[in-house]
């Protein structure tokens, strides 16, 4: 509930984008394992909160992710309407690497986000460190959140 109420309060005078990465922070994320996005475990904490945020008067929510393939945008898709249908389908940006084989995946949400011109108050969740400070170096008036916070 911490988290709902400090958006809730963030969001009251401003216009706030949330954007969310989807593996590790709504979909379970094992090193090591195929990538297999259809069978993903979904994180139905994290899920129910950011259902709940999607419904303040101020709030856009978005998913920003990568993939490694063209083919796992459709995977990511679909299962983005089974566990969180929410975000709405025009607001899902889900980037390939291999359509862009010379970005690495915190290069692409930087120049995603750095891509941006809103006037909208800007917050990004993710749960990889590197992305997050990648991001806190390039770019200001940008809020910060590690998937954590999203637990109460």
């Amino acid at each position: 509930m911490y988290f709902y109420e400090l958006i809730k309060n963030l969001s009251k005078s401003n216009k706030t984008r949330i954007y969310v990465d989807m593996d590790g922070v709504i979909a379970s994320y094992d090193f090591g394992k195929p990538l297999d996005f259809t069978n993903k475990r979904p994180l139905t904490t994290n899920i129910k909160t950011l259902n709940k945020l999607c419904k303040l008067e101020n709030v856009e929510l978005f998913i920003l992710s990568i993939c490694r393939l063209n083919s796992q945008i459709s995977e990511k898709n679909c299962w983005l309407d089974k566990y969180a249908p929410f975000f709405d389908k025009d607001k899902r940006i889900i980037i390939s690497k291999e359509s862009n084989p010379f970005f690495s995946s915190k290069e692409l949400k930087l120049n995603y986000l750095k891509s941006l011109t809103i006037e909208e108050q800007l917050i990004f969740i993710d749960d990889d460190n590197a992305v997050l400070k990648t991001i806190h170096n390039n770019i200001k008036n940008i809020i910060l959140y590690q998937d954590s916070e999203l637990i109460d």
